[in-house]
């Protein structure tokens, strides 16, 4: 069973064989000496079972039952194998199966602890609850059973509690039982299991036990339980397991009480999960009888702590009376010695007095007295619990154990540390913020820090902000040692814990080792197959390995460091809050997630980044609920990145521009288009400031809005370009665009943004430029100012041909040419095969379509610093790409064909078809446009419904023509005429060609036809079978209606809701395609096919010979160093900064946080009205103790006056007036 089924509470239904070695571990206890109970006339044993009961070896050693007069189970009972285990069904209780074990009084509490966490798959406790009281559900009163369900069973819910008790339908077990059955209904099954409620009963004790007797183990054991409204011993169907301690004895009480104990002080040695603390266990004394005052003693000399509830009556009220109004020592009388022991004598006089106030009936008084003694001198681990008191009761209970804890910790260890643990296992982070961090005490770094690191590995962000905001620095405290540390503590049921599993046997397999654990590598390597060919490597230098190196060599290379100090582990993390936010992605923590985003820098780009990581995930993902969570926190960092750029771009636009092509240096280089491209981030693309610096990218330096026919005329008469036809940007502006002002000495760094081709090329030279000369230019200097300064034609000719646009309706134009010469090559010279032909325009033809395949290798294989094995996959990613393999194949395979003579008339239909290939690549060109763009997403999108809608069809199709052609026909061995009657003609059906003459018999058939099977095999018609001819027409009618009327319609309205769906959203698929056609066409040559061609012989001769490196590498990317990035990622903070204080307004205005408010303002309202009656009810106690002062004085003074002994010359004080202020009385 998996982790998640556990903590769902669901039952392991194991076969009976794999159980058989249960009785071989756990034992039963037998009376095996019949020692007479002198009560029950020689019928009973002092076991409590009667001379029937026993064997007849417990009978038969008369001399030795003569000689004993007091039983005892370790001496007279012996062990047997068990046999009562498995599961446990009340029958007409409706609840899911307990389980239950019946084992000797004697068992190791290890064993039976390691039995219920492996084999019961009972979560580990965070807390355990043990509840001892009274006996008798009548004797619990109604506010303790209140404190019970709305104080105990709640505080074990958020804290993830077991709560022990007897687990009877009796006294406090049942007032339990009920609690927890209640909270059950009001809370969800996912909060309720983390309550566990533990019955640990006496064997001999419990009704019906019968029933569960099966020494092969009951799955499950049928128990019925007595409808009866009084208390009785069933076992209570509101628990979840049962212990049943078998001490030999039958009916009586107490035989779980030591085992019990030693149980609790088991568990209070275990430590839950990755906590750094033990389990805490907690008494709680309620009500209770003094058979209980040795368990109690007991358990305090084990330095157990114990919560008394005053007031619930017995021994409760006892052990709170002694512990709160007696006191150790007596005031010395005045004139008197102090006797040896005095003290120790008043104070056993003193709890004489309470016990027999009490418990007036007790026999053995002075053994009582002696244990109520003994517990009084350990009374620092007792605390009393009032009902009026102002704090919630699991506030109370971790008082409780802090105090008990307090009594084991060194003079130097701050006393709050093991309270602060308790808090972070228990995940209060308000008792944290009320009892903790209230100011009132000195944290010190030390004291955080492995509370810091149980936070983090068990998800609980509200506590690392609550560190966070306390003076705890993460810069000091993530290590490349603890980063793995966390990554080791990844379930290794969850995706990333399997994916780093994997890559870890990788490495295991390579160095032989296998004790090593996942390191930095594991966590490169996995972030390197989510993010891609985004951003560069992460944590390879710190392993002091080469970025650009292999997989193959890293692996080499990283499994000889590790075997080394592993010295990187002691370095700490650079970017802390950035490695942080990785770990939380990869487990889908979302709050996590989101907090370390909020702390880390550069947001706009981390939020992208962690969309992307979580996209890619889901993919991975198996599970459903896991995937769909995936992808609504992917969504909701989408929508972070979108709000944080659109409170940017509102403060300052072109400062946003320079966040989307910045070059990150907490991502290695990646930048947000980058990201936002590769994470499907149509939404953020939607944005207008996106869709602002694409346009400008687009149009470089000419205007926006320049009419097309602008453009194209001056394509056409180059000298145009020289005249006013079309506008350019002016210098000046261009200036003031690139370099505008500063509106603040903070912001004088910001103003260089790159928007075209030559803007990059100039950039990319001046970062050559010493840091002199980059602060001269952003005080404004203008960029070119540097550069080589070129005549007007040039630098016009450059303006017009570097834009974007100007490349698109160069490759538009020319692809129409070639689109006519195809045609015209097609149509009227498509000339015999040599000698005869080609003709000089197919040739041509021939000519521009090795044009194209050079872009096309340019494009794939040269282009970018990937391998050539990566550039492959990204170019086959691209539909339009396999549109372009697709076309310049089939061209090859036409022009192979057309040059034979036996193959020439293949070859011309190649080339036709492909001809329908090379122009439906005209939608792609045509993306771009406003109108048409979205038209054609939906195209797409429509033709992946009618694959579908074709499926249907063509299964009904085949359906309907077999059967049609087999009852029309009995005999036809045509191929020819069979594929044309079983599938093309039922499909011209669906248009309303219906050959009705031939179907239906009745009609007059004008075509010969004969029976004859010789002349049909040769070829001949064969005629029309009528014995089935009116099946065929109601095969027909049938066919007709399913397919004109169900399966159009259908497909009719699987294209409306797909027109809606995307109609709705298509301006944002729009704005996300045009990024691509305005990255292919940024990176093109400017020059179209054919003439491309001396595009690529220049940069052959660049990239070769002159060995100029290309800028066009870096297209939408700028690197800032030094302050300039500084000041970018200070004022993004800042945008941030006021984003998130916006968005904590929104949602601090909502109903639901005006009411927590509202709630909370109640609560310090009801509580201060209890320290008020606190204070009255001490005001009250103290009046009463001055009345009895006066009292005694004034009886004092009375005797003195009429003695004779005293005399006094002084006269008697009299009382004196109050004086009253004149400030007062004005």
């Amino acid at each position: 069973m998996n982790e998640k089924e556990a903590e769902e509470g669901a039952v392991a239904v194991m076969p009976k064989q794999d159980l058989s070695w249960i009785p071989v571990f756990f034992k039963k206890r037998v009376c095996t000496t019949f020692v007479e109970d002198s009560f029950s006339n020689g019928s009973l044993c002092q076991c409590g079972a009667t001379r029937d009961f026993h064997p007849s070896v417990a009978l038969g050693d008369y001399f030795s039952t003569a000689i004993v007069c007091h039983w005892d189970s370790t001496q007279h009972s012996s062990e047997q194998p068990t046999d009562a285990y498995g599961e446990l069904e009340f029958a007409g209780a409706g609840k899911r199966h307990s389980y239950f074990l019946r084992f000797s009084s004697t068992t190791d509490p290890s064993r039976v602890f390691d039995f219920m966490r492996k084999h019961w798959k009972l979560r580990q406790p965070n807390l355990v609850v043990s509840v001892v009281g009274g006996e008798g559900r009548s004797k619990v009163k109604s506010w303790v059973r209140d404190v019970l369900k709305q104080g105990l069973v709640k505080a074990a819910q958020s804290t993830g509690a077991w709560i022990i008790t007897a687990g009877l339908r009796e006294g406090i077990g049942r007032c339990v039982g009920e609690a927890v059955r209640d909270h059950a209904s009001a809370v969800s099954s996912t909060t309720f299991n983390k309550v566990v409620p533990i019955g640990i009963a006496p064997w001999g004790l419990v009704h019906n036990r019968q029933q569960l007797v099966n020494p092969e183990g009951s799955f499950p054991a049928k128990y019925f339980v007595q409808n009866a409204t009084r208390d009785s011993w069933c076992l209570d169907n509101n628990y979840k397991a049962f212990l049943l301690v078998d001490d030999g004895t039958v009916g009586r009480k107490g035989g779980e009480v030591i085992f019990r104990g030693r149980l609790e002080n088991h568990i209070s040695r275990q430590r839950p999960g990755s906590a750094s603390i033990e389990i805490p266990v907690l008494n709680m004394l309620i009500s209770g009888e003094t058979s209980m005052v040795e368990a109690l003693d007991t358990s305090l000399m084990n330095s157990m702590p114990w919560l008394v509830l005053a007031g619930s009556g017995g021994l409760a009220n006892l052990v709170s009376d002694i512990v709160e109004n007696v006191q150790s020592a007596s005031v010395p009388v005045l004139g008197a010695e102090k006797e040896e022991g005095t003290p120790n004598v008043e104070l056993r006089e003193r709890i004489a007095t309470k016990v027999k106030k009490y418990f007036p009936s007790e026999r053995d008084m002075d053994k009582l007295v002696d244990k109520v003694l003994s517990i009084y001198q350990k009374k620092d681990l007792i605390s009393i619990y009032h009902a009026e008191g102002t704090d919630d009761f699991d506030t109370v209970m971790l008082k409780v154990l802090v105090q008990a804890s307090k009594q084991r910790v060194s003079v130097t260890t701050n006393p709050y540390v093991d309270e602060l643990k308790l808090a972070v296992t228990w995940n209060r982070v308000d008792i944290a913020k009320s009892e903790l961090f209230n100011g009132n005490i000195d944290w010190k770094y030390e004291d955080l820090e492995d509370s810091m690191t149980d936070a983090l590995m068990n998800n609980k962000p509200q506590f690392v902000r609550l560190f966070i905001d306390n003076g705890l620095n993460m810069l000091g405290y993530l290590s490349y040692g603890r980063l793995e540390d966390l990554y080791n503590s990844i379930s290794d049921t969850s995706l990333a814990g399997t994916l780093l599993q994997h890559l870890l046997n990788e490495r295991k397999n390579e160095s032989s080792d296998q004790t090593c654990r996942v390191s930095v590598y594991e966590v490169c390597q996995l972030l390197e197959d989510l993010l891609g060919e985004v951003c560069q490597p992460f944590y390879k230098p710190v392993l002091k390995l080469d970025p650009a190196s292999t997989r193959r060599k890293a692996l080499k290379k990283v499994c000889a460091v590790l075997k080394e100090d592993c010295t990187h582990r002691k370095v700490m993390c650079k970017h802390p809050w950035l490695c942080l936010f990785l770990w939380a992605v990869l487990q889908n923590h979302s709050e996590m997630a989101i907090f370390c985003w909020e702390m880390c820098g550069e947001s706009v780009l981390t939020a992208l980044g962690g969309c992307k990581l979580l996209r890619e995930l889901s993919k991975l993902e198996i599970e459903t609920e896991a995937k769909l969570s995936m992808k609504e926190l992917a969504m909701k960092f989408e929508c972070m990145a979108h709000d944080v750029f659109s409170t940017c771009y509102q403060t300052k636009a072109s400062y946003s521009n320079q966040l989307l092509i910045r070059k990150s240096r907490l991502w290695v280089d990646a930048t947000c288009l980058k990201m936002a491209m590769a994470a499907d981030a149509r939404f953020f693309f939607s944005h207008d400031g996106v869709q602002s610096l694409l346009s400008q990218i687009w149009w470089g330096d000419m205007e926006r809005g320049t009419e097309l026919w602008k453009l194209v005329l001056t394509m056409i008469i180059p000298p145009l370009l020289y005249t006013n036809l079309i506008d350019f940007k002016k210098a000046e502006n261009a200036e003031e665009s690139v370099m505008a002002p500063p509106s603040s000495a903070t912001d004088c760094h910001y103003g260089e943004t790159v928007y075209s081709f030559a803007d990059i090329k100039h950039h990319s030279e001046g970062d050559h430029e010493d840091s002199n000369n980059i602060r001269r230019l952003t005080k404004g200097t203008a960029i070119n100012s540097q550069s080589k300064k070129w005549p007007f034609w040039v630098t016009r000719w450059k303006q017009y041909w570097y834009a974007p646009v100007s490349s698109f309706i160069g490759n538009l134009v020319m692809y129409f040419v070639f689109l006519f010469l195809y045609a015209y090559v097609l149509l009227v010279d498509f000339k015999q095969p040599p000698p005869e032909g080609p003709a000089v325009s197919e040739y041509v033809l021939y000519f521009w379509v090795f044009t194209i395949v050079c872009e096309e290798i340019r494009e794939t294989f040269i282009v970018g610093s990937k391998t050539f094995s990566q550039r492959l996959m990204l170019y086959v990613q691209d539909v339009w790409n396999k549109f372009d393999v697709l076309a310049i194949s089939l061209f090859i395979a036409g022009l192979c064909c057309r040059m034979f003579s036996w193959s020439f008339n293949m070859g011309r239909g190649i080339l036709c078809v492909d001809y329908m290939v090379f122009t439906l690549r005209l939608i792609h060109i045509f993306a771009i446009h406003r109108q048409l763009g979205p038209k054609i997403i939906i195209l797409g999108k429509m033709i992946k419904d009618a694959f579908f809608f074709l499926f249907f069809l063509a299964v009904w199709l085949s359906a309907y023509g077999v059967a049609n052609q087999a009852l029309l026909y009995k005999y036809d061995p045509s191929p020819d005429r069979a594929f044309r009657r079983v599938l093309y003609r039922p499909y011209l059906h669906i248009f309303g060609q219906i050959p009705v003459e031939e179907i239906d018999t009745g009609k007059y058939w004008d075509r010969d036809c004969t029976d004859n099977l010789t002349l049909i095999n040769e070829g001949k018609e064969p005629c029309r079978d009528t014995s089935h001819n009116w099946l065929v027409v109601i095969l027909l009618v049938i066919f007709l209606l399913v397919t004109n009327i169900l399966l159009v319609n259908l497909l009719i309205a699987t294209f409306s809701y797909t027109f809606t769906k995307v109609q709705e959203r298509s301006d944002t698929y729009w704005k996300f395609q045009r990024y691509n056609l305005i990255v292919e066409y940024h990176s093109r040559p400017t020059l179209a096919p054919p003439f491309i061609i001396l595009s690529h012989i220049n940069l052959l001769i660049k990239r070769n010979l002159r060995k100029v490196p290309s800028t066009k590498i870096h297209r939408f990317a700028v690197e800032l160093k030094g302050r300039d990035a500084n000041k970018l990622v200070k004022w993004e903070t800042l945008q941030k900064e006021n984003f998130l204080a916006l968005e904590n307004k929104k949602r601090r205005g909502t109903d639901s946080e005006r009411l927590k408010r509202m709630t909370s303002k109640v609560d310090g309202v009801i509580k201060q009205v209890g320290e008020i009656r606190d204070v009255d009810r001490r005001l009250r106690a103290l009046e009463s103790d001055m009345e009895y002062c006066t009292s005694s004085l004034q009886w004092i003074m009375e005797a003195l006056s009429q003695s004779s002994t005293v005399k006094s010359t002084k006269a008697h004080p009299t009382r004196k007036a109050p004086v009253i202020s004149a400030s007062i009385e004005k």
